[in-house]
């Protein structure tokens, strides 16, 4: 049987590491650099936190998303 659990918590790793290899590459940063921002970023304790179904959102769009609010996080 599949652990409903389990399922979310590698749903949600696969989502992140969309986001990151995508924000490297729409920023031109180095996946670290990449990395230490999303993971500093509110978002990504939404996403971790399940906050209002946000993880259920495109990559792209929460990469949109972020960089539109957390601009400070990539300068």
């Amino acid at each position: 049987m599949i652990d409903k659990q389990q399922l979310n918590f590698q749903y949600k790793q696969s989502l992140e590491k969309n986001m990151i290899c995508y924000l490297a590459q729409v920023k031109g940063l180095e996946m670290r650099a990449a990395m230490d921002g999303y993971y500093n970023s509110k978002l990504s304790k939404q996403i971790e936190q399940g906050i209002y179904g946000i993880e259920n959102l495109d990559y792209k769009y929460l990469v949109e998303d972020l960089l539109e609010n957390e601009p400070e996080l990539f300068l």
